[in-house]
């Protein structure tokens, strides 16, 4: 067997800005040791066969079984915040990473939708769809519905990595944060007070039904709910009857609980009442979407020293 560093990377996911390119691999390339070895797995098979000779893995996925398979496994690494795929201990000798270089890119998009609600684009959308008379040029309908984001109120529950990069980039709009750890509880009167409530939690035991008919009954009517951490944090149906009656504005969901494959409905079969909610939208898990996602990865596990 060959010493020296092996990098074993097995980043295949159908999402194409989540898959190792030749670029991302340029890019890990020039923050390795000289002479360290590179080696692209495209399978599972093929990762396994390898990763007896590899000192640093790059996973989406790894099974705990494995480490008796990787003798020489120095690192492992996943670009994912989430625990869900990757153990977070392992045997002694072996680092594990996980990525927290999320928060920046995350944090535009919740930034991306506050300023789309506040400025009336997503109300423009639903209405000129709606084939009211005025649609094609609706300018006295929007006129009393745009308001800047500078002023408003947030609050974000689950204030680590990702949730203090939010505050950083909605202060910046001249919005009021108030950061909340996910270890205790938000005071009515924040929620009371708040245009917007962001959820950055994991999906760790606690957090299941974190948002509920009882927390949401202590929003204001105006607020608007935000999820971009995990969908196990919010019931559905608590949601969707809060946003047909108008209890609550609106709601951004980028997770759900049960997201859709192909012919699962939007919502899972217990929330299919949300879709089509003109107050509710909905993007398919991607707000971490960016094409230099997988060489930001590399970047920050040779900045934290683990290559």
């Amino acid at each position: 067997m060959t010493k020296g560093n092996l990098y074993l990377v097995w980043l295949e996911w159908p999402e194409k800005c989540f898959r190792v390119d030749a670029g991302a691999l340029r890019v890990l390339r020039t923050l390795v040791p000289k002479g360290a070895r590179i080696v692209r797995a495209r399978t599972e098979a093929a990762f396994l066969r390898r990763l007896p000779e590899a000192t640093h893995a790059i996973v989406w996925n790894f099974k705990a079984e494995w480490f008796s398979r990787a003798s020489r496994l120095e690192v492992l690494a996943t670009p994912a915040a989430g625990r869900e795929l990757v153990p977070e201990e392992g045997p002694d000798g072996v680092r594990i990473h996980f990525g927290h270089f999320h928060g920046p890119i995350i944090a535009e998009t919740v930034a991306a939708f506050v300023l789309g609600w506040a400025r009336g684009f997503f109300a423009l959308a639903a209405h000129t769809r709606s084939g009211a008379a005025e649609a094609a040029w609706p300018r006295t309908w929007l006129s009393d519905k745009c308001r800047t984001v500078a002023g408003t109120k947030a609050v974000v529950v689950g204030y680590g990595n990702i949730g203090r990069a939010i505050g950083v980039k909605l202060e910046s709009l001249g919005v009021a944060v108030t950061g909340v750890s996910r270890h205790r509880p938000v005071r009515a009167a924040e929620l009371k007070a708040a245009d917007w409530v962001v959820l950055a939690l994991p999906s760790t035991t606690g957090t299941d039904g974190y948002v509920n008919a009882a927390f949401l009954k202590k929003l204001s009517r105006k607020a608007v709910l935000v999820n971009i951490g995990r969908g196990n944090a919010v019931d559905e149906r608590a949601l969707a009857a809060a946003l047909k009656t108008g209890r609550l504005a609106g709601a951004y969901l980028d997770v759900r609980k049960d997201e859709p494959s192909g012919t699962v409905p939007l919502f899972g079969a217990n929330a299919r009442e949300l879709d089509g909610l003109a107050n509710c939208i909905v993007s398919p898990h991607s707000s971490a979407f960016d094409p230099n996602y997988v060489a930001n990865c590399f970047k920050e596990l040779a900045d934290d020293g683990y290559l």
